[in-house]
């Protein structure tokens, strides 16, 4: 099986919990060559009986690091206004090789 992104990864266990209407908010930016998120924060958005969940996803290692460009962000108010669930999801393998998830939210 090919290497999995923490974007797959995460689109796969929106699914697995019932988010049906899945969006990847983040581009590539081919003229500055980098990616560029929603707001500047956001990779993934799901929608589920009028819920809305933001994601960052990243690895297991990185994910402090986007807590702290979050809480930094210039949106992160207007997102919280509009009761968004505002998560970091980090991605590792485990000791058994398979795929773990630690959550943090700073709705």
């Amino acid at each position: 099986m090919a290497k999995m992104s923490p974007t797959q990864l995460t689109l796969r266990k929106l699914k697995t919990d019932g988010w049906t209407t899945l969006a990847i908010v983040e581009h590539w930016n081919p003229f500055a060559r980098i990616r560029q998120d929603l707001f500047g924060c956001i990779d993934i958005l799901a929608l589920k009986d009028g819920d809305t969940l933001a994601i960052q996803c990243t690895t297991y290692n990185n994910r402090w690091a986007r807590v702290k460009k979050i809480s930094e962000n210039e949106h992160l108010e207007s997102m919280r206004e509009c009761n968004w669930t505002i998560e970091v999801w980090g991605w590792r393998k485990n000791k058994s090789n398979k795929w773990e998830l630690d959550v943090i939210d700073i709705s």
